[in-house]
């Protein structure tokens, strides 16, 4: 970064052109309470405002507030935008903005060569330097020579700039992050207005708070405009202008994949001319779901926190039966809870969408970290044979259409479906060009309001399982005259629905409800990228998409005979997608698991499919996949596949450590006690 920044020689402020970058990642990184995503967040809008194609990755501790200064307290925001297409966060930050000791020690190894840290000398005391495990100030020893250093006192100077609004020091540092966000958007070229626009929003009914952190932001954007700064080689630091990415015209913004999903679903329901009830109860990262559809009331959609994560999905089924869409939405451990009445549903044959939003695991496991280890879960994790359909989003956007399309099929074939997504697209936004409604086809559900059937008399009667060429039952809303059913969980006849556990019943039961499944209409896989044969196809699914994609790209421009297939439709599998797999002489399955897809695939297709495999909570990095895929271009036979090594850049590394209970310190609000 510092050739990226410094002037060139005419002295004209430079554009990503000059340097020969067409993209730039940035971290910020600083304390839990210092406001990183949210100056993240502001930095991505701006960032998206000037057009340029952008992806992130909000990285923060599970601990609920981590005292104040410690390494496991570090919580950081990583933008990778360009002028390019752009499928990831970044794997090596240009940039490193460290608010602190401790958040410069969790980074740094991250940082590429000559990248540029900018500190804040204020956090650097004596005892943040302690907290952080320094014998010595690093903006002082000289430990950071390989690296581009801007280091003055943030601190001091948003208490300067904020002096006029009466604020203490205490609450004046609370702006902190706006400082820095404004110096970044000096760096880059960034108008500052839309940031102003937010704030006077945001601080409606506090004009004075919005006009002192509007006063730090222009503070930061000022000191780089005025400052000159310079680097340890005497380089005078410019503005990076990076040219708007070429797309196509249209109307874009900024989503997450909770909020895509959010509006997805909406879609959904209104494709299908039904209202939707969501029944939810709050776990990490799955709870913005409930958060955004709760401000979609005008939409027919009727949001429900319930006491815990059984009443939820149950409330949901029973939406459903009354003739609503019922969804319901949590993370692993949640989705452990529901499981019973999700089986429930499956065998009273009622459309459900369920979310779940992938975190580490197990148990409570590593809630703000990603992870995709639930797929067994979603495919074979219920008691008895309750077959379900799963389909994964690759992306934040994608999982808009991904959502459109758990409802269809929940819809058209009576049934619950799994949705999945993880904390990684749940998090992270991107560039989303919002569709025309026109473009997606609607799929009205059918209501039975007459009988469906004659008895042995003649007469007409109902039965309330009796099946269309799909092979889904009819659909009845409670009370309508002569269609009256039992509903329940024991099992029931193949038509009338009556309780009938008789063995023959069940087990055309259980054949019927699998082959309703099997048959499920998807579409024919395709390659992302690629020829449809060749000497490896990496085959990948849900959020590994990006990295997956940049990886093959670069490899097949090393001349590399390599493919990148991803299958959104996890089960049922698209029908070409074994014949597809067998034209290639290697099948490798990159995962953030222990090799689940890649049991799928040898169960289903019987090919001999290679896992590549990462469980710390962590995306795959393009470096790691790019590794992966050139040894099998190497000649050398049997070193394919495999664990990707832990990497310590990534965030929180082996020194960060966690809190276990033990860190006591007079500025934590966790405790009021001093440390001794």
């Amino acid at each position: 970064m510092a050739n990226a920044a410094a002037a060139p020689q005419d002295g004209l402020d430079q554009t990503a052109a000059d340097t020969g970058l067409d993209s730039v990642v940035v971290r910020f990184a600083g304390d839990s309470g210092d406001g990183m995503q949210l100056t993240g967040g502001q930095f991505t809008l701006s960032t998206a405002l000037a057009g340029n194609d952008l992806a992130t990755f909000p990285d923060f501790p599970a601990e609920i507030r981590a005292p104040q200064g410690t390494l496991f307290g570090v919580s950081a925001f990583q933008i990778n935008f360009g002028s390019r297409a752009i499928h990831t966060a970044g794997d090596a930050p240009d940039v490193l903005v460290a608010m602190n000791p401790a958040a410069l020690k969790t980074n740094l190894a991250a940082l590429k060569p000559g990248g540029l840290v900018i500190a804040d000398t204020g956090a650097f005391t004596k005892r943040n330097l302690d907290k952080a495990k320094y014998d010595s100030n690093p903006l002082e020893d000289g430990s950071l020579a390989k690296f581009d250093l801007l280091a003055f006192d943030i601190s001091e100077k948003t208490i300067e700039a904020v002096k006029p609004f009466g604020l203490g020091n205490k609450d004046a540092l609370r702006s902190k992050n706006m400082w820095t966000l404004g110096l970044a958007l000096w760096m880059f070229d960034r108008p500052r207005e839309p940031i102003h626009d937010w704030l006077k929003s945001k601080f409606a009914k506090a004009p004075d708070i919005a006009d002192a952190n509007i006063a730090a932001l222009d503070a930061g954007h000022a000191y780089g405009e005025t400052a000159e700064l310079s680097g340890p080689q005497g380089n005078v630091f410019r503005q990076l202008h990076v040219d708007p990415v070429e797309s196509e015209p249209g109307l874009y913004r900024t989503v997450t994949g909770a909020e895509a999903v959010s509006l997805g679903l909406v879609a959904g329901a209104q494709l299908a001319e039904l209202p939707m009830f969501f029944g939810g109860y709050p776990i990490t990262p799955a709870s913005a779901i409930l958060h955004h559809l709760a401000r979609l009331k005008e939409f027919g959609v009727t949001t429900f926190q319930a006491e815990d994560e059984i009443a939820a999905v149950c409330a949901a089924i029973g939406a459903s039966y009354a003739g609503q869409l019922g969804v319901t939405s949590s993370s692993g451990p949640g989705i452990a809870l529901k499981t019973e009445a999700i089986g429930l549903g499956i065998m009273t044959e009622l459309p459900l969408v369920i979310v779940n939003s992938q975190r580490g695991g197990p148990s409570t496991g590593l809630p703000t970290k990603t992870e995709q280890s639930d797929l067994y879960q979603a495919v074979y994790g219920r008691n008895g044979d309750a077959p379900m359909p799963v389909i994964a989003a690759r992306s934040p956007s994608d999982a808009f259409e991904v959502a459109i399309e758990a409802c269809r099929i929940a819809v058209e074939y009576m049934t619950p479906v799994m949705l999945l997504t993880d904390g990684y697209i749940g998090n992270a936004a991107e560039p989303w060009k919002v569709p025309d409604p026109a473009d997606f086809a609607p799929f009205p559900a059918k209501f039975l309001d007459t009988p469906n059937a004659k008895d042995a008399d003649g007469g007409d009667t109902f039965l309330p399982y009796q099946r269309d060429e799909k092979g889904a039952r009819p659909w009845v809303k409670p009370g309508t005259p002569g269609l009256l059913h039992r509903i329940g969980g024991i099992e029931k006849h193949e038509t009338t629905g009556n309780i009938d556990y008789s063995p023959d019943n069940h087990q055309r039961m259980t054949d019927l409800r699998k082959a309703k499944v099997e048959n499920i209409a998807v579409p024919d896989q395709e390659v992302a990228l690629g020829e449809k044969t060749g000497a490896l196809a990496v085959v990948g699914w849900g959020s590994t998409y990006g990295p997956i994609h940049q990886a093959v790209r670069r490899s097949i421009a090393k001349g590399c005979s390599v493919s990148h297939i991803h299958v959104r439709h996890i089960w049922p599998l698209p029908g070409n997608l074994g014949e597809l797999l067998k034209g290639f002489d290697h099948v490798l399955v990159p995962e953030m698991n222990t090799g689940q897809f890649k049991t799928v695939l040898r169960d289903q297709f019987l090919v001999d499919a290679t896992p590549l495999t990462k469980t710390s909570g962590q995306p795959f990095q393009i470096a790691e996949l790019e590794a992966a895929i050139a040894k099998y271009f190497d000649g050398i036979d049997g070193n394919e596949g495999g664990q990707v090594a832990v990497n310590e850049d990534q965030l929180p590394n082996l020194e960060s450590g966690h809190d276990d209970g033990s860190f006591r310190d007079d500025v934590s609000p966790q405790s009021k006690e001093t440390r001794s």
